[in-house]
């Protein structure tokens, strides 16, 4: 399936598992993303999204999310939309 880069991880918080994606594209709650990084290669559909505590259904490039991820990821990992 074609992915799309639309951001970098920016941080990880282990409780709750959460990575802080810095976007240059947009996202929207339902979306498919790849995250891949080194050590990191994880598929998921993105349930829920929050910027600065705040649940949002969509984010556009510039804004940083809070995302919920099943595992660790890395500072530095690219973030793909994956499109159909």
């Amino acid at each position: 399936m074609p992915e799309k880069e639309v951001g970098k991880v920016s941080d990880f918080f282990a409780h709750p598992v959460v990575a802080g994606i810095e976007l240059k594209g947009s996202l929207k709650v339902g979306d498919k993303i790849h995250i891949k990084g080194h050590t990191t290669d994880i598929e998921l559909d993105v349930g829920s999204m929050q910027i600065n505590n705040a649940d949002v259904t969509e984010a556009k490039a510039g804004d940083s999310v809070g995302i919920k991820v099943p595992e660790r990821v890395r500072r530095g990992d690219a973030v793909y939309k994956v499109t159909d």
